[in-house]
């Protein structure tokens, strides 16, 4: 028996195996709408066809301002089921679990593609906008332009409405799986660390200021999606920068909060919050250590997902074999393999057939 394919339940979602397509941004959006496109539809459904339990969407924008760049998905109106629908119903259609990463970028937005290269777009110009954040500094990033507006308790508000809003229409749509970001510098991480966050008020100082805007999010997700399908919530287990800043023991305590306000897994990545926050080893399993240790010094049962670097089938069923972690998590695998779940399954040995159109060949 296979570890990694056996099944993961959470409320009344029971994924086939315990392998899920992490979130990878494709700024592919025509228009600067935010639909869905055939891409979106390719490059999320061969991964399906390819055998992945949970197939999770890109970072997707719960506000317009909300966006890293003006080509990134959203889901801050309603149009914007319809094309999210197309997606979850093929997902579905290949067995495998459709999940949607709800997010806000804070200051990190308003900027071009990455393939474009990593220029702030100024909000006066074609294409940006005033971006928000916990203050007016984008500190440690040189970024004068856009101009930050500091959430006020107006403004946080309306970020708390708008992830509301956002998993409503998630559900709408389809997605079984609704996940919270709040990683990699962006704004409720920026909310997390005191590298970003010096604010001085409800919302600021110590732990229980800095994750207030995060537990706020998560209990209005929880709130707003039917009790059956779970909430996950991705962190930054660390900022891999001298303290004051986020550490991965705040980590622990910040998961036993979401999980006493319903949030089911904490997905466990790092970083983010500065350009110079990189651990010194980035080789397989880097993160790995951060996911064992949340999930050993939780005194809740949530489940912890494990992601960085993990390249093979072997290495992934270990990590649930030894108990390090309930999930993995696989990113750049999966762009270079979209049927690593099947191969996987061949390696380790698992009765799955695969789509009847590749049986026989892509397990070979």
């Amino acid at each position: 028996m296979s570890s990694l394919f056996s099944k993961l339940s959470l409320r009344e979602t029971t994924a086939p195996n315990r392998i899920m397509v992490s979130p990878m941004c494709q700024y592919s959006c025509e228009g600067r709408d935010g639909h869905a496109t055939d891409w979106h539809q390719v490059h999320l459904g061969s991964r399906a066809v390819g055998g992945a339990g949970i197939v999770m969407t890109e970072a997707t924008a719960v506000e317009a301002r909300g966006r890293i760049s003006p080509e990134d998905l959203g889901i801050w109106d309603d149009a914007h089921v319809e094309s999210l629908r197309r997606l979850t119903d093929f997902i579905s259609s290949q067995g495998s679990i459709p999940a949607i990463q709800l997010a806000h970028a804070g200051w990190k937005g308003s900027t071009v593609r990455p393939r474009d290269g990593h220029d702030t777009i100024p909000a006066d110009e074609d294409g940006g906008w005033t971006v928000a954040g916990p203050t007016t500094d984008s500190f440690p990033y040189d970024r004068p332009e856009p101009a930050i507006e500091p959430l006020d308790s107006e403004g946080i508000d309306g970020v708390i409405e708008a992830f509301g809003r956002a998993a409503e229409r998630a559900v709408e749509a389809g997605f079984e799986v609704v996940e919270v970001h709040a990683a990699h510098g962006y704004l409720l991480h920026e909310f997390l660390s005191p590298v970003t966050n010096t604010r001085e008020d409800d919302y600021g100082g110590d732990f229980e200021g800095r994750t207030r805007l995060t537990r706020e999010v998560t209990a209005e997700v929880r709130e707003r999606v039917p009790d059956g399908i779970p909430v996950f919530v991705r962190i930054s287990a660390t900022d891999w920068l001298p303290e004051p800043s986020w550490t991965v023991e705040e980590s622990a305590r910040l998961a036993d909060c979401l999980a006493e306000l319903g949030a089911d897994l904490v997905d466990v990545s790092s970083g983010g919050i500065s350009p110079n926050s990189y651990p010194d080893y980035q080789g397989p399993n880097y993160q790995l250590p951060l996911a064992e240790q949340i999930k050993n010094d939780t005194e809740t049962d949530i489940a912890v997902g494990a992601v960085g670097a993990v390249t093979t089938p072997e290495q992934a069923e270990a990590i649930v074999a030894n108990d390090r972690a309930d999930l993995v998590i696989v990113g750049r695998e999966h762009l270079r393999d979209p049927y690593f779940g099947l191969r996987a399954a061949a390696a380790l040995g698992a009765d799955v057939d695969g789509p009847p159109q590749y049986r026989g060949i892509v397990q070979d």
